[in-house]
């Protein structure tokens, strides 16, 4: 396979070269970049590791640029940044090309049995190889006098690139119990690269997947956002689900396989289809939050489960319970308490609401209302809706996706003529206060609520106007 760079990079790479040979020591360009470049893909970090002080080389790195980046320093893991601006030939409209590189001592590093901190001793290139968690990341390139350009490939990595396969350096569970996240980099990338896992490096994930349990929430979350924005999510969630390794760090999730019988009346396994809805979503969007929206929106199924004889299965009030779960597994997960949270909760709290619309005889009223709920996430609750639609029967999901459209042809309609998505309350509170003369109070409230109702309800138009008017009405019934 062919390492093929572009000017830039041997610019770059001959710099790092000139800068360590100035300080007398080895150095190579490691991991990912090297990967990447012999798969074609494009890649604008670049990881050196140098047999000594990887800050020290970094410093006169920088002196060899004009103008002198800065360089970012981490101290007490021996590593450092440099960010590289250059003009961007390719696309000038993109502004300037960034490349970071980062550099690093060789090094040997181990977990202890319990513990979520490494131990990191100085080591050789070949200890920094070892370390390694997949033959395809252990690829070097060597920016020595004596053997520049060579690739250094100890573990045969360039083969398992051509056969598209994952697997350790070392023995598996070394490897994994070394650092038992790399367990869930062996999903991500079989996930990201559609590679396979060779079967002894999969049997250790599921011999071991309880050494998952030492890791940080926040470098699980960072490996779950990962799988979830591949381009097939369904494929790294199944092979968590498959290694045990989902049970341990996502349980409400592996709570939704299988499917129950009762009276020979089954439902669906709702496991398997929120991979499909994930799927969905992912081939009409990139946003991180609304794939989560897609993982969470059934997730209260299993707990509103219920049998009804002469009915089947139910899950009553499964949008509303799994609403209410969503912070919590924020929580669990690591994942941000904020604005995004809400975002996935309302997703969830929603999705079934257009699909209710799509029956018959549906009042603009209840178009009004469901505009009014989503406001601005309106379009983003089509997109997880539209992906909720899953069956083996073409045809139905033909009729359902016909149903769908109609439903957002009336949102359509109603809003050009309503705006409800942006809600503007055409008579504010100040206003309220200003008119009666009231201070802030239940009755600004009342009247406030009241005016919003009417225009949902249609009884009035979202007009100033007509809302002064309802707004008078209303204040002479509360005696005002």
């Amino acid at each position: 396979m062919h390492i093929s760079l572009s000017e830039i990079e041997k610019n770059i790479f001959k710099k790092i070269a000139i800068a360590a040979e100035n300080l007398q020591l080895e150095s190579y360009v490691v991991g990912g970049f090297v990967r990447d470049k012999l798969l074609g893909r494009s890649t604008k970090d670049i990881d050196v590791v140098c047999v000594g002080d990887g800050i020290a080389l970094a410093n006169e790195t920088a002196t060899l640029f004009h103008p002198t980046p800065v360089v970012s320093f981490f101290k007490n893991f021996g590593t450092a940044q440099l960010k590289i601006m250059l003009e961007n030939v390719n696309d000038a409209e993109e502004g300037p090309l960034i490349i970071e590189i980062e550099f690093v001592g060789a090094r040997k590093e181990s977990y202890q049995l319990n513990s979520r901190n490494p131990v990191v001793e100085a080591g050789t290139l070949m200890d920094d190889q070892n370390r390694r968690d997949f033959t395809i990341n252990a690829l070097a390139i060597s920016l020595n006098k004596n053997n520049y350009g060579i690739l250094i490939d100890p573990f045969d990595g360039v083969t398992d690139l051509q056969n598209k396969i994952i697997k350790t350096p070392l023995a598996p569970e070394e490897t994994f119990s070394d650092d038992p996240l790399r367990m869930m980099r062996a999903i991500r990338f079989a996930a990201q690269l559609d590679f396979i896992i060779e079967e002894k490096t999969m049997l250790a994930i599921e011999t071991i997947a309880q050494r998952i349990k030492i890791i940080s929430g926040e470098r699980i979350a960072d490996e779950l956002n990962k799988i979830l924005m591949t381009k097939k999510p369904s494929v790294g969630f199944d092979l968590l689900y498959k290694t045990g390794l989902l049970h341990i760090i996502f349980p409400q999730m592996t709570d939704l396989a299988g499917a129950e019988y009762i009276d020979g009346k089954g439902h669906k396994d709702n496991f398997y289809h929120t991979l499909q809805v994930v799927d969905n979503i992912a081939n009409t969007t990139d946003d991180l939050w609304l794939r989560w929206s897609a993982v969470l929106h059934d997730i209260a199924k299993p707990v509103t489960k219920r049998f009804e004889e002469g009915h089947g299965w139910t899950f009553h009030g499964h949008e509303v319970v799994g609403g209410r779960m969503v912070p919590k597994i924020f929580i669990q997960l690591k994942l941000p308490q904020n604005e995004k949270m809400k975002f996935v909760r309302k997703m969830v709290e929603l999705h079934l609401r257009p699909i209710s619309l799509t029956k018959e005889n549906i009042t603009d009223a209840a178009i009004r209302r469901l505009i009014f709920d989503a406001g601005e996430d309106l379009d983003s609750l089509f997109l997880l809706c539209k992906a909720d639609i899953t069956s083996k029967n073409k045809e139905k999901v033909k009729k359902y996706l016909a149903n769908f459209e109609t439903v957002m042809q009336r949102c359509a309609e109603v809003e050009e003529k309503d705006h409800i998505k942006n809600w503007q309350p055409p008579v504010t509170g100040d206003m309220i206060m200003k008119h009666f003369k009231l201070s802030p109070s239940r009755n600004v409230g009342i009247i406030k609520n009241a005016i919003r109702e009417a225009i949902l309800d249609g009884i009035i138009p979202n007009e100033y106007e007509a809302a002064h008017l309802f707004m008078i009405e209303k204040g002479r019934e509360l005696g005002l």
